[in-house]
């Protein structure tokens, strides 16, 4: 598998199809940004099955409140079990970090919001949180690589190739023109519950790498890449860690 000779194409049919599992139509963006919605009234309470549902605030007396759940359940809260909503415009947020409110519970809405369109990447800041989709998704193919090569994190959709490109560019930065300055190591950290995807993730990586940097090698005869991995346990914890090196 090479990047070499293929052409980006916006137009492309194969990369409008992988678009639909990375980013939301702007038309129905658009419709969901545009529900009503009062911040003073429509919060998020505890529930024992989904652990949080919406709801609206009907009443208020003291320290406790009275809620109307999307379940249609009428409910008696304390205040300090009330979450705050965020409003319409950051629904399906690719960034966390924009929340207006950044509690447990629209942490969760907005990444099982996403989940449920197939978007499993969602930046939380300078971290990027990936849910297990278990099933094969169109997000990892050539034309991929080439949508995510040299592109900077805000101008893409959240994917493990932006994080890898980011990577990828700082390590290379230190050539300006004809000058060579110091190049810097980078360090990616994949960390997870067991079955969360680590390991094909980590896999991503390693091919993300493997293709751009044999399309740079290709103008550049005489550089090779390699890769050293050790792997370490963590007998304390029963958990296994692998450390991978990856030279240029």
């Amino acid at each position: 598998m090479s990047i070499e000779g293929v052409v980006f194409d916006p137009n492309d049919p194969e990369l409008k199809e992988t678009l639909t599992y990375l980013t939301i139509p702007t038309e129905e963006r658009i419709k969901l940004q545009a529900q009503p919605f009062d911040g003073k009234k429509q919060c998020w309470v505890p529930d024992p099955k989904e652990s949080f549902v919406a709801g609206e605030i009907t009443g208020t007396k003291g320290e406790e409140v009275t809620v109307k759940t999307a379940k249609g359940d009428n409910l008696t809260f304390k205040k300090d079990d009330i979450q705050q909503m965020n409003p319409p415009k950051f629904t399906c947020c690719d960034d966390m970090a924009n929340l207006t409110y950044l509690n447990d519970a629209s942490v969760l809405h907005n990444l099982r919001d996403r989940y449920g369109r197939w978007l499993i990447y969602t930046y939380s800041g300078l971290f990027c949180v990936a849910i297990n989709p278990y099933k094969r998704l169109p997000i990892y193919t050539i034309k991929a690589v080439l949508m995510y090569r040299g592109k900077k994190r805000t101008e893409v959709p959240p994917h493990l190739f932006a994080i890898s490109d980011n990577a990828y560019s700082n390590m290379l930065r230190g050539d300006i023109g004809s000058f060579c300055l110091d190049r810097e190591n980078q360090s990616m950290l994949i960390t997870g519950e067991s079955g969360a995807g680590k390991t094909e993730n980590t896999k991503k990586v390693i091919q993300y790498f493997a293709l751009v940097a044999a399309a740079s090698a290709k103008k550049e005869e005489g550089k090779v890449m390699y890769f050293k991995f050790t792997f370490n346990t963590h007998h304390s914890t029963k958990e296994f860690t692998g450390y991978i090196d990856l030279l240029f």
